[in-house]
């Protein structure tokens, strides 16, 4: 399918574009079944925030519009809306007149092997740490380097996510995906104020949770929490929730929250 810029069919991008110059915008990677975006009202705040932490100036309800156009041309697959604060001269200063600029590409379903849900998967260690940076904690911005320099540390079948740490050592994420510990029933996953992205999938876990009554604790994981974990599962708004059976030596058994909360999340991405 084509891609649309502005609105319209379009295979090309200026030269002058910041998103390739500087990185300078934000993107989303929404699944979308049968026509319809699915989690997009949480795809759409998520953008508007970080939209006002860099002071992007755009039109949400074009945005909102347009996305649901595209996905309904698209049907099934997997839909990335990219903003980026156009076009720009020479020199990091922004045109605090500038409208984004609004890019949608549309994508086959994603392929993944259904043993990574059945079974679980095992996670890579990635040497790669994540930089501390509390401006952007959170964010979807388009700067993906330390993703890119993570994922390409492993290309065997074995590992299907790594795991990212920050630099004081702490369980942040993986490469793609948030990461939860189950311990003593409570479900926990790290607190994201330094770094880190905020996911989609991760929020309306956090809020299915607590809606049944789960005990939801978002706090800094030292790597030794590991040790003590019942169950650890990953997730994301594409796949939905991965359960993690090792990392390393570590090991763990497929828990009866890990599979509640992705029966939850299969019914999300299957709406």
């Amino acid at each position: 399918m084509d891609s649309w810029v502005d609105g319209q069919p379009a295979d090309a991008l200026s030269l002058k574009d910041r998103g390739l110059a500087y990185g300078d915008g934000l993107f989303e990677t929404i699944a979308v079944c049968g026509g319809q975006p699915l989690l997009l009202d949480r795809h759409l705040s998520r953008l508007a925030g970080g939209c006002s932490r860099l002071r992007l100036a755009t039109d949400h309800e074009l945005i909102r519009r347009e996305v649901l156009a595209y996905a309904t041309a698209l049907g099934d697959g997997v839909l990335k809306l990219i903003l980026t604060r156009g076009d720009g001269l020479r020199g990091y200063a922004p045109d605090p007149s500038a409208q984004a600029r609004r890019i949608l590409q549309g994508n086959p379903p994603a392929a993944y092997p259904a043993v990574h849900g059945e079974r679980g998967i095992r996670l890579f260690p990635c040497a790669t740490r994540l930089a501390t940076q509390p401006l952007l904690a959170g964010l979807k911005h388009l700067n993906r380097l330390e993703q890119v320099i993570a994922r390409s540390e492993w290309q065997d079948a074995g590992h299907a996510e790594g795991l990212m740490l920050d630099q004081a050592g702490h369980v942040i994420e993986g490469v793609f995906s948030n990461l939860f510990l189950v311990r003593d029933g409570t479900l926990i996953t790290a607190d994201l104020k330094r770094c880190g992205v905020e996911g989609v999938m991760r929020a309306e876990l956090l809020f299915q949770a607590e809606s049944l009554g789960i005990p939801v604790q978002i706090t800094d994981i030292p790597l030794e929490q590991l040790q003590s974990a019942d169950e650890v599962f990953v997730c994301n708004s594409v796949y939905g929730v991965w359960p993690v059976h090792a990392y390393g030596a570590l090991s763990w058994s497929v828990g009866p929250l890990t599979r509640k909360l992705q029966t939850i999340a299969r019914a999300l991405l299957d709406a």
